[in-house]
């Protein structure tokens, strides 16, 4: 689903969401929505504004916080200033992040089926130890972009 157009059903679940919270699927959260989802990685702010040149900064803060409240969108933290934002898992689906500890850059990457059963298991003995149950996990591993590497 991620890097291509978004499929009805999900524009269907994200209105539905907004409904439940009183809200309505107005046509630049649409376009948020649309943004995100195919771009494939958490984006900064101004990426949106590139992509959408029809709305405001103020537009899309105001509009990303109210898809943040009703779990249509995650911001993702880096290492740097600038918060980043994706679909949330429910939309776009179980994922990790690679992240650049020079430039900011942060990248999705999907786990393979045996490794992802190593991750949920290896999270659950972490959090039994300290009396916690587990009911998802992320994993973001820090380093360098080949481009960061490279220069």
């Amino acid at each position: 689903m991620l890097g291509m157009a978004l499929e009805g059903s999900v524009h269907d679940a994200v209105a539905l969401r907004l409904a439940g919270a009183d809200q309505r699927y107005t046509a630049q959260r649409r376009v948020l929505v649309e943004i995100l989802g195919r771009t494939g990685r958490p984006i900064m702010i101004s990426e949106i504004l590139e992509a959408a040149s029809g709305l405001t900064q103020s537009s899309v803060y105001r509009n990303i916080a109210v898809l943040i409240d009703v779990g249509v969108v995650e911001r993702i933290a880096g290492t740097d200033d600038y918060g980043r934002f994706e679909l949330a898992e429910t939309f776009a689906g179980h994922h990790h992040h690679l992240v650049c500890e020079k430039c900011g850059t942060i990248e999705d990457f999907h786990a393979s089926t045996k490794l992802e059963r190593a991750l949920g298991e290896t999270a659950r003995l972490a959090a039994a130890e300290q009396g916690y149950v587990v009911n998802e996990h992320r994993l973001d591993l820090r380093g360098l972009c080949l481009n960061c590497a490279a220069s």
